[in-house]
């Protein structure tokens, strides 16, 4: 049967050390309708990454030439790494009924709304500068001076939080998770975006007895 209906796009976004992934990750075990979009990145992967699985891991002149060849739907740099995200994966996905997830930051998320205006964007923020400090130098994965990097450019990440449809302070992480959530199916439960899902049941009760 086809699809009479696309998917709708969500995006989120936050600084390094808000707890983004972690975030996006539960709401995926909790939401399974759900499919993330694995980005392409120029960074080295971190201990414990997997090529397809958590990015997909290129070097910068094969990540050039597919800026050049219209690859993306998004692209940006971010802490002097480059990032994007695959628009025929995303579009594929999107036409086949499916909700997509993009996890991105915040120079990603303008572009997206510019050709996608229909999307559904989140900032995610940390409790505070302290917090926010404190996770980062916990993970071990980086370095003294990419964490002194990253909270460097968060404060110019947080002052676009403002222009995404929903911001979730991400202090206990079952509380964001559920606002996470609680946005996402009040989402597909908008009238004017009725859930294919719904449409038997609605043409059940409109039926005359």
């Amino acid at each position: 049967m086809p699809v009479d209906k696309s998917g709708t796009l969500f995006i989120v976004a936050a600084p390094s050390g808000a707890g983004k992934s972690t975030l996006v990750n539960a709401l995926l075990e909790r939401e399974p309708g759900i499919s993330l979009s694995i980005s392409h990145t120029t960074r080295p992967p971190r201990t414990g990454e997997e090529y397809g699985r958590h990015y997909y891991f290129v070097e910068r002149a094969e990540f050039e030439r597919e800026v050049a060849e219209g690859i993306f739907l998004e692209h940006a740099e971010v802490h002097g790494n480059f990032y994007g995200t695959s628009r025929k994966t995303v579009e594929g996905l999107l036409n086949q009924g499916r909700d997509v997830l993009l996890e991105i930051d915040w120079q990603g998320a303008g572009q997206i709304r510019k050709s996608k205006p229909d999307c559904v964007s989140v900032f995610i923020l940390p409790p505070s500068r302290a917090e926010l400090e404190r996770r980062l130098r916990g993970r071990g994965s980086d370095s003294a001076e990419v964490i002194e990097r990253r909270l460097r450019n968060s404060r110019g990440e947080i002052a676009h939080a403002h222009e995404f449809d929903y911001i979730i302070v991400n202090d206990r992480l079952e509380d964001a998770l559920d606002g996470l959530q609680a946005i996402v199916q009040a989402v597909r439960q908008r009238s004017q975006l009725p859930c294919q899902r719904h449409e038997g049941l609605i043409r059940e009760l409109l039926a005359d007895p």
